[in-house]
């Protein structure tokens, strides 16, 4: 697994955390969470400990099984952001090309 950065480990944990918390606040049991996300309790175990190891649309799937906003509250103000970001897509290029330019430094 390539090397975790101090942001993404710190996200990673915020995000467990409010999953964890969810789940407890709810009043709802490991296994009838992990069984509604279509997961072991195991996984989800590592979900509510922040493991980078664990596919990203799963963590999506448990924090919107227990309601944790991802993005935004709802879901037409997380289209209203997507709507916005393809758009702003569309404008930039598809690739992006470097080009090595020599430096004549011959003086």
């Amino acid at each position: 697994m390539a090397t975790i950065s101090v942001q993404t480990q710190a996200a990673l944990a915020v995000l467990a955390r409010q999953i964890a918390i969810a789940r407890r606040e709810a009043g709802r049991s490991a296994q009838d969470v992990a069984d509604r996300a279509g997961i072991s309790r195991k996984t989800l175990s590592k979900v509510e400990h922040g493991d980078p190891g664990v596919a990203i649309g799963t963590v999506f799937e448990v924090a919107t099984v227990l309601g944790v906003p991802l993005f935004a509250e709802d879901r037409r103000d997380l289209d209203a952001v997507d709507a916005v970001l393809r758009d702003r897509l569309a404008l930039l290029p598809e690739r992006i090309h470097t080009r090595v330019v020599e430096v004549d430094d011959d003086f």
